[in-house]
């Protein structure tokens, strides 16, 4: 709030307002430099009217006794005659000074009626005034009176609001304000003041109030005193309030989304970004000026730049009216960042400007090439595999590998389509279908059919998969008619590799189904949706109104803002790339035992230098999957974290339950395949230790730099 407590209050409004005062007082707006007017002329007349007299009665005196020493020279003559001039002066002096007073105390009389009339006219005028006002002594700076309005809004009577101190109406992490205001007004008494302050009313809660203050002048002369005129601002500025609210959770939630806006006027080319579009683009924020449309985005190609520049030339034509292009431009710190663009052309009054968005899809981007790639891996997977790996949609093969055409005497082009009933044996179909709808596993292994008509027994895993946006099943198939050697050695495997296939594939689907729709639909459509409430709220008159579109945006915000947060960790723990490994060690293994009865100790400690990427990845998931394995399956009543520098160029993560344990010639969790997975494709050791009855410890050790990475000098 402001440092002066009290504000101006303009001529007008001081005289129209009414001033209180006790009865007989009155009161003027300003106190006169001199005296003007008739009262200046009574007192041009207080000393004009004696010096007059004295001057006739001079004269009269000279001249009239020189008149008489020439009309006569008796002495009793002239003792008559005196006698006669004297009464004549007398009679003559009393005349006039009575017709003067006369006239005088007429004047006055008319004066103070006027001044008695207008005391009682401002004073109605005060007390029926529907603004609060109040009058107060500037050097107590106590309350002298209060119109019936101050009551009603501050929630103090009338009497309890006469001799308060004002300082009471004031929040008091605001006192230091308020008197510093106050000795401003001391100083400089004669000056009017303006303020917008904060007020506590009788029930404890705040308005905000626009004070006017002018001083006032009482005619009798019982010292100064000043009006002041409160305005009842508290709505709009809680309206001012939640929209500069809304708009920093909208800038927020552009940030997040690497989303920003401008606008273009089409011919020149020159218009206004968002902020949160020139931090993207590396370029300064210190002013609001119109830019060049070349000048913030910088294409990074030339066959980019003549793409954008025909799409312009087309919009500012009218061939088209909108325009959403994926392009690479330069980015912050010189780097190439992909680009999304969206506009629609606008013509209002005889304008073209261009209005859109601009998103950096370049993570999003990358997510899905490593999505394809993780596919295609996948793909590439099943085709090696020397089990056969089947899709079931219905009762009819969605996909076959080529193990899978091998097994059954078909090219696995030519088993699309082909119903279960062709590839199983009739005796053992019943059973194999109760397995695939209430899954009720066969006793013995079900006898599969080859194309030339021959049998063979299988051994069959089954998982629900998602495949082509239906869900579908997973069979797993191995010849069991193999050496019994080849099948105890490829059991282990073969287990993992189905339960593998069946998570990567389900996984991989999910993913990319979510991301697409939270990027493309969800987060897209709200923060469109903000910018038109927030365009819609700046233009509303209605304060009402006006809030509750705030409030809309507001809660759509957070709504974004949540899905966004979300989001971003389903792809990457922030805290990983924000604070480093361990603070989000210790962030995670917090939140993951924060309401579990098992007691977790942690010792971590700082690293000398921080780990490159890929192994602070792999360190801090193959961490999360051994706090996960403990917490879930371990049954353990403590578990121990640790992490700290081994001295030789590299790390060490102990993970240490004092659970159960397990057997780990028998353990079939695709966790540990991708725990040591993870460990090896960042150079690596990870070795498990553990028995049934004796707990677990897992010991990771891991170099600071992939070792592919670590053997590449740097430039």
């Amino acid at each position: 709030m402001a440092s002066a407590p009290l504000l101006c209050l303009s001529d007008s409004v001081a005289q129209g307002s009414g001033m209180p005062e006790q009865a007989g007082s009155t009161h003027r707006t300003q106190p006169p430099a001199g005296l003007s007017g008739p009262a200046g002329r009574a007192m041009a007349l207080s000393w004009q009217i004696p010096l007059a007299y004295l001057a006739v009665g001079v004269l009269w005196i000279v001249f009239s006794d020189h008149a008489l020493g020439l009309l006569a020279s008796d002495p009793g003559a002239i003792t008559r005659l005196q006698t006669l001039k004297g009464a004549f002066y007398v009679g003559t002096s009393a005349l006039l000074l009575y017709l003067l007073l006369r006239w005088l105390m007429g004047r006055v009389v008319r004066s103070q009626r006027e001044a008695l009339d207008s005391e009682a006219r401002h004073r109605e005028l005060f007390e029926a005034n529907p603004n609060p006002m109040w009058t107060y002594d500037p050097a107590s700076m106590r309350i002298i009176d209060a119109n019936p309005a101050a009551g009603a809004f501050l929630g103090w009577s009338r009497g309890e609001l006469r001799g308060m101190d004002m300082a009471m109406l004031w929040p008091a992490e605001e006192r230091d304000s308020f008197h510093a205001g106050a000795d401003a007004i001391r100083q400089a008494p004669d000056q009017p003041h303006a303020r917008i302050e904060r007020l506590r009313v009788s029930d404890g809660s705040f308005r905000d109030v626009e004070l006017r203050s002018t001083e006032l002048a009482s005619a009798a002369g019982d010292g100064r005193r000043r009006l002041v005129v409160l305005s009842d601002r508290t709505s709009e500025m809680q309206s001012q309030r939640l929209r500069e609210q809304a708009m920093a959770r909208l800038q927020e939630a552009q940030r997040l989304a690497r989303l920003g806006s401008w606008e273009i006027d089409l011919p020149g080319r020159r218009g206004r970004f968002c902020p949160t579009l020139l931090h993207l683009l590396g370029h300064s924020m210190v002013d609001d000026r119109p830019r060049e449309l070349g000048e913030v985005l910088v294409a990074a190609d030339a066959a980019s730049q003549s793409r954008l520049d025909q799409l312009l030339e087309e919009l500012a034509r009218g061939q088209v009216q909108k325009m959403d292009v994926l392009l690479p431009f330069v980015g912050a710190g010189g780097g190439e960042r992909r680009l999304r663009l969206r506009a629609q052309r606008v013509e209002q009054d005889g304008q073209r400007t261009l209005r859109g968005t601009v998103q950096d899809v370049t993570e999003e981007q990358h997510t899905r090439r490593l999505l394809d790639e993780r596919e295609q891996q996948f793909r590439e997977l099943v085709r090696i595999l020397p089990d056969g790996v089947m899709i079931l949609a219905g009762e009819r093969v969605f996909y076959a590998n080529p193990a899978c055409g091998g097994l059954f005497g078909h090219r696995p082009e030519t088993l699309l389509g082909e119903p279960l009933a062709e590839l199983v044996s009739a005796d053992d179909l019943p059973a194999l279908r109760a397995w695939l709808e209430h899954g009720q596993e066969p006793d013995t292994p079900p006898r599969m059919r080859r194309a030339d008509g021959s049998t063979f027994r299988a051994a069959l895993s089954l998982a629900d998969a998602s495949y082509g946006g239906q869900a579908c099943k997973l069979l797993l198939v191995r010849d069991l008619s193999e050496p019994e050697r080849m099948r105890d050695a490829l059991a282990a495997g073969n287990l993992e590799l189905q339960a593998m296939a069946a998570r990567l594939f389900s996984a991989q689907e999910d993913e990319r189904r979510a991301i697409s729709r939270e990027l493309h639909d969800d987060i897209g459509q709200a923060i469109t949706a903000m910018k038109l409430s927030a365009h819609a709220a700046g233009s509303e008159e209605d304060a009402t109104r006006r809030g509750e579109d705030l409030d809309d945006i507001a809660a759509t915000a957070d709504s974004t803002l949540e899905k966004l947060r979300n989001l971003s960790m389903l792809l990457r723990p922030p805290q990983l790339d924000a604070l480093g490994l361990e603070a989000a060690l210790r962030w995670h293994a917090g939140g993951l035992f924060r309401n579990s009865p098992v007691r977790l100790e942690m010792d971590i400690h700082p690293l000398p230098r921080r780990p490159q990427r890929e192994v602070e990845q792999a360190c801090f998931r193959i961490a999360q999957e051994a706090l996960t394995n403990g917490l879930r399956h371990a049954g353990a009543g403590t578990i121990q974290l640790a992490l700290e520098d081994d001295g030789d160029d590299g790390l060490r993560l102990s993970v240490d339950d004092d659970g159960h344990g397990f057997d780990p010639a028998r353990a079939r969790g695709l966790g540990l395949v991708i725990m040591r997975e993870r460990a090896q494709s960042a150079g690596g050791r990870l070795h498990i230790d553990t028995a049934p009855g004796g707990g677990t410890r897992v010991r990771l050790h891991l170099p600071y730099a992939p070792r592919a990475v670590a053997e590449v000098p740097l430039p």
